[in-house]
């Protein structure tokens, strides 16, 4: 809760009131927004953390699970199941115990994971705004872990790591390598969006009306939200 009660204050902090939006002269709203849209943007980090570390935990849950229930197994199989006659050896009175039976197959350790630390690493120094930090460890996760399920999601933070510096270069060669290498992740939609709202602060406004053009064809089930937003800036950016 910590998590979320410090993102929605510090959005609270960048909103400006009514009557301060009045007063305010475009430039000033424009800042506004992008500090606005740069929170939203690290509360949603946030968010897919939690959500990933649900999803580890719920597998480790199923594991357990199943461990269990195969050490309950093989003890019913040793007893021979309540009725069953004595195991052999097992005399009456006190006799030498059955043996014990044997202990599961050792479970392979979890794969990737050193692969989700370095993730999870590179993710905290972007929420803590060391940007470029974050970008050498996207960079180092997305090397040694390109098939990995978070690859999609490091690429696109990668960009966000570049344009939060303004690095509109790097960052729209960041989001075109995620929407070309990871078009089907989830951050796919994402990528696209982004890359298109680059090209326009890069002044590129007619490939960013054709980036913008794509995503409806290419992400015709993308969220509402993320549609909207699309609508936005092609309205923004006075496309056709």
């Amino acid at each position: 809760m910590k998590i979320f009660r410090s993102s929605l204050l510090a959005i609270a902090l960048v909103l400006p009131t009514a009557a301060g939006a009045q007063r305010a002269d475009p430039v000033y709203l424009e800042d506004r927004f992008n500090q606005l849209q740069q929170s939203i943007t690290m509360l949603t980090g946030q968010i897919e953390q939690l959500q990933y570390r649900n999803q580890q935990l719920q597998q480790q849950l199923e594991k357990m699970q199943a461990d269990y229930e195969y050490r309950l197994d093989q003890m019913e199989k040793g007893r021979g199941g309540a009725g069953g006659p004595r195991p052999a050896g097992g005399a009456a009175g006190g006799g030498a115990q059955a043996a014990a039976p044997p202990p599961p197959p050792p479970a392979p350790p979890a794969a990737g994971g050193s692969a989700d630390q370095m993730y999870h690493d590179a993710m905290k120094k972007l929420q803590d705004g060391d940007n470029a930090g974050a970008e050498r460890g996207f960079k180092a996760f997305l090397q040694s872990n390109p098939k990995h399920t978070l690859a999609g999601n490091a690429q696109y933070w990668l960009g966000e790591s570049y344009y939060a510096r303004k690095d509109y270069q790097n960052a729209m060669t960041a989001f075109a390598e995620g929407y070309k290498n990871y078009k089907t992740s989830p951050k796919g939609p994402d990528n696209l969006l982004k890359l298109g709202i680059t090209l326009a602060v890069m002044g590129r406004k007619a490939d960013a009306c054709q980036i913008f053009s794509k995503f409806s064809q290419d992400y015709p089930r993308a969220p509402d939200l993320q549609k909207r937003r699309v609508d936005q800036e092609r309205q923004k950016n006075g496309c056709g």
